[in-house]
């Protein structure tokens, strides 16, 4: 009888001592759970987020692609819309710097590609018919067809005024401003005292509208119209013989972009 005594004695001490060492396990495993539950939900928060690209980080092919066709369909003279920045791109590139009043640098950065996104087609300085429109000051061409909307642009580059000699006569290298028509046309190569030209289109006596291996962003010639050698041949076959041709030497208001045109709130 003593021992049965002594051994239910034993295993209530036994219990009252393991029951605080349960508790406090559970408690801690508990506190545990409540301390790491809204961190990790934060990161997984925070690991789901995409970091936007920085501004120097390169332009990928669709990207590209997409500005290449923006371009295109703002009326710029481009190549095959590729996601490729080849010549054809990089002259619709200027020949947009050059109306919206940008840097003139060809590359096609994330800044210059949000600006092309955001931005508008260009009205002509006169509505129709079809003519053709050429911007000294700009150093653009517009082809503005019968409703009186820009149909195509191209970057040209005019006279220099810089003085030269040809044929023994010092002259100065100059495109005049006015009203012309194009009043011939050579198919190919023409070889003149001055170099060759292609595809040229003449407004009057020897200055014509013509391609050439090198139109940089300012004027350059000797008071011919250069543009690109890309565009030269479809140019010659769209502008006929007779048409009008205004050259000045003005700055109409550029095009606004998409988020300027909208009223302030």
């Amino acid at each position: 009888m003593l021992a049965l005594s002594l051994c239910v004695f034993l295993i209530s001490i036994d219990s009252t001592i393991a029951a605080p060492k349960k508790s406090k396990a559970h408690a801690s495993g508990r506190k545990r759970a409540v301390k790491r539950h809204p961190e990790s939900k934060s990161k997984a928060v925070a690991s789901s987020r995409k970091t936007p690209p920085r501004r120097d980080t390169p332009l990928n092919r669709d990207e590209i692609r997409g500005a290449e066709q923006k371009l295109a369909d703002l009326g710029y003279w481009t190549g095959p819309i590729d996601g490729k920045m080849d010549d054809a791109s990089r002259h619709s590139l200027i020949a947009f710097q050059k109306v919206t009043g940008r840097p003139r640098t060809g590359k096609l950065t994330r800044v210059e590609r949000s600006a092309i996104m955001r931005s508008t087609r260009p009205e002509p300085i006169e509505a129709g018919p079809s003519h053709i429109e050429i911007d000294l000051r700009r150093q653009v061409l517009f082809m503005v067809d019968d409703q009186g909307g820009v149909a195509k642009i191209l970057p040209v580059s005019t006279g220099s005024g810089k003085e030269f000699f040809a044929e023994g006569i010092q002259r100065t290298a100059v495109t005049p401003p006015g009203r012309f028509n194009i009043q011939g046309k050579i198919a190919g190569w023409k070889k003149s005292a001055l170099g060759r030209l292609y595809y040229p289109n003449y407004i009057i006596g020897g200055i014509a509208i013509h391609g050439y291996s090198s139109v940089p962003p300012k004027p350059a010639s000797h008071g011919c119209i250069r543009i690109p050698m890309f565009a030269a041949q479809t140019f010659f076959r769209t502008a006929p013989t007779g048409m009008m041709v205004l050259v000045y030497d003005g700055t109409p208001a550029p095009p606004v972009l998409a988020s300027e045109a909208e009223p302030k709130k």
